[in-house]
């Protein structure tokens, strides 16, 4: 399983966002058992995942992590898009911005750093927005 690509706040953050998290494909199944298993087992046990149901839309209801099952919930059409919300058992939720997989590396290394700023006060689709207009013409 390799190491998700994953950029978290330290010491919480102000935004919306605690992170975010650019995974290699858009297969949950797949990509979901190396972003738990990145976390720091501190936060708790992630016990359901959110995530946007345009962006995930075949997304299964449950997939297999380490050592346990992870419940999967769309989100409805007016929450977060561009997210996913981990529930875990003793920090409670964490917000993080999906980049979206086949992202270049300058515009997710950008996303990655930003979400994971404290200061941050973007919301996942703003800085997609952001990242789409100011890195125009980059090669992808």
């Amino acid at each position: 399983m390799p190491v998700a690509r994953l950029a978290l706040t330290r010491g919480g953050g102000r935004g919306p966002l605690d992170g975010a998290w650019w995974p290699r494909c858009d297969m949950l199944e797949l990509e979901l058992p190396a972003l738990v298993g990145s976390l720091h087992p501190g936060i708790g046990t992630v016990t359901r995942v959110t995530v946007d149901a345009v962006a995930w839309p075949d997304a299964p209801r449950t997939v297999l992590a380490p050592g346990r099952v992870i419940e999967v919930a769309l989100s409805p059409v007016d929450a977060e898009a561009h997210a996913i919300a981990l529930h875990c058992d003793t920090v409670g939720r964490w917000e993080l911005l999906v980049v979206p997989p086949g992202e270049s590396v300058t515009v997710a290394t950008w996303l990655l750093n930003t979400a994971a700023d404290p200061r941050n006060v973007l919301t996942a689709a703003h800085m997609l927005a952001l990242a789409q207009a100011g890195f125009e013409g980059d090669d992808r």
